[in-house]
């Protein structure tokens, strides 16, 4: 129906529409990327980087052009690159406080829909190098996806003439993929999952207007019906400081990144993953920013929803989304560490025994293909069930470089939907682990409040492992070493 013959113009899949669509003034469906440089950057050189390499990638000269009857892609004849790589320059002191007031402001601005969505904003002084801020919509591609154009940016040395292939080696399984054991179920269902959505769509209606129709779906038996089901009749999450009414002013922060070998050591002593032990440490963060706002949190579970890749690792350069959503449990009203840990753990395992995956794919596809009017209702419904968005994706480990500059640090945070006011975001990188955090201003006025407590949680939980008998399941020698600093 969209499609051109000139090609210029072509139809929007169901899920991308489905993420246009989202957009709300209090949840701007932007991903949010901030990579810091050890020196300065010079603005031509990366506008023409983003010219030879961003640009390569057609999707990106478009603009989305939602409509009543669907969504679709046109080729902006307009196109100019200087409105979407911008110079800033940081207030006072030009440090961190400023930085992350700088991008929360970016968080907070919509792109401008007569364009292609998306921009990129160069920060000229910060802490004797430079930062560059990127701001692309959802609807153009899943997380997993925009860290590999984003990667398509950079060389693996400073001197681009000697410019060699990133190891595809971070793709594979190891330490940092944390979500590949859920993925490989999940691909294997990926033909379902896209099936599914013509069956979501004959029910959403009736769901909507009757949850307790969910409870028929279930008894028609069947691995999808029963997830559809599960997933509908879930209690909305509990009311606390981080959920409930939005504004329109997002603010963010970052922790000081942890050393990636420390947290597989630890992960290996408590026999648990390093996926189980970030999210514990933040389950812990959170507890105890609630505390310190005065909510009584003993006993509290709150459910972040975590999206999962449904595509093979080595096709995630290709754009668009190709992911579905789980309710993973965060424990923050259990004050034991440990515990809490093996209650992250314990959901984890659950999780991957699940299609929750494949079923909200196949729901956003139905959302994508249906009314728009149908999407508000059907993702308030969804939204009420999670106070969070928690995402982890695995970077390289080795340095990178843009136009011969070495980046230092990375960042990111994908979009909140529906009335879904926080944001945790975990990304290792070069050996280490970057956790940052986006919140609704309303909910979370001072997010270095929550981020500053991350090193204090995985503190605990080293010194929780030393007092175990770790000698016996751990190799001594680097291991011990690593340990004996928490001594």
């Amino acid at each position: 129906m969209f499609d051109s013959a000139d090609g210029t113009r072509e139809a929007m899949s169901k899920v991308d529409t489905a993420w246009l669509r989202m957009e709300r003034p209090t949840n701007l469906m932007m991903i949010t990327g901030v990579l810091m440089f050890a020196a300065p950057l010079v603005h031509a050189e990366i506008k023409q980087l983003l010219g030879e390499r961003f640009l390569a990638y057609r999707r990106f000269r478009q603009r989305a052009v939602n409509t009543p009857s669907g969504a679709y892609w046109e080729t902006d004849a307009d196109f100019d690159l200087d409105w979407h790589v911008r110079v800033a320059a940081l207030p006072g002191a030009a440090d961190k406080i400023e930085l992350e007031n700088f991008v929360g402001e970016l968080a907070s601005t919509p792109l401008d829909h007569s364009k292609p969505l998306w921009q990129f904003h160069v920060v000229e002084n910060y802490r004797g190098g430079s930062v560059l801020v990127a701001r692309i919509h959802h609807c153009y591609a899943d997380g997993l996806a925009l860290v590999q154009v984003m990667l398509s940016l950079t060389d693996t040395a400073p001197e681009p003439e000697k410019r060699a292939e990133l190891a595809a080696t971070w793709l594979h399984r190891d330490g940092t993929n944390v979500w590949q054991r859920m993925l490989e179920p999940a691909q294997a269902g990926l033909g379902k999952a896209l099936k599914v959505g013509n069956k979501v769509y004959g029910k959403m209606t009736e769901m909507i207007n009757d949850p307790a129709v969910a409870a028929d779906i279930a008894r028609e038996g069947g691995e999808i019906t029963r997830e559809l089901a599960h997933a509908l009749l879930l209690p909305d999450d509990p009311q606390t400081p981080l959920k409930g009414p939005l504004g329109v002013s997002k603010r963010v922060a970052w922790a000081d990144p942890l050393p990636l070998e420390e947290v597989k050591t630890l992960g290996r002593a408590l026999g648990c993953t390093v996926n189980d032990v970030l999210l514990a440490c933040a389950s812990g963060a959170l507890r105890g920013y609630l505390l310190d706002q005065g909510g009584e949190v003993d006993g509290l579970t709150i459910r972040a929803t975590v999206p999962v890749n449904l595509r093979p690792l080595e096709h995630a350069k290709k754009l668009g989304n190709h992911f579905g959503l789980v309710f993973l449990e965060l424990p923050v009203g259990e004050a034991n560490p440990l515990r809490r840990l093996e209650r992250v753990a314990a959901s984890m395992r659950e999780l991957k025994r699940s299609r929750q995956a494949i079923v909200t794919l196949g729901l956003l596809a139905a959302l994508g293909m249906g009314p728009q009017a149908l999407q508000a209702p059907a993702l308030e419904l969804f939204s009420r069930k999670a106070t969070a968005v928690a995402t982890n994706v695995p970077g390289p480990q080795q340095p990178l470089y843009m136009t011969g500059v070495q980046a230092t640090e990375l960042m990111f945070w994908v979009p909140q939907s529906g009335s879904i006011g926080l944001g945790l975001s975990i990304l290792s990188y070069n050996g280490r682990v970057h956790f940052g955090l986006i919140g609704d201003a309303k909910r979370v006025r001072d997010p270095s409040a929550v981020t500053q407590r991350f090193a204090a949680e995985f503190e605990k939980l080293m010194l929780i492992a030393l007092m175990e008998d770790w000698d016996e399941r751990i190799a001594a020698g680097d291991a011990a070493s690593t340990l004996q600093r928490y001594l």
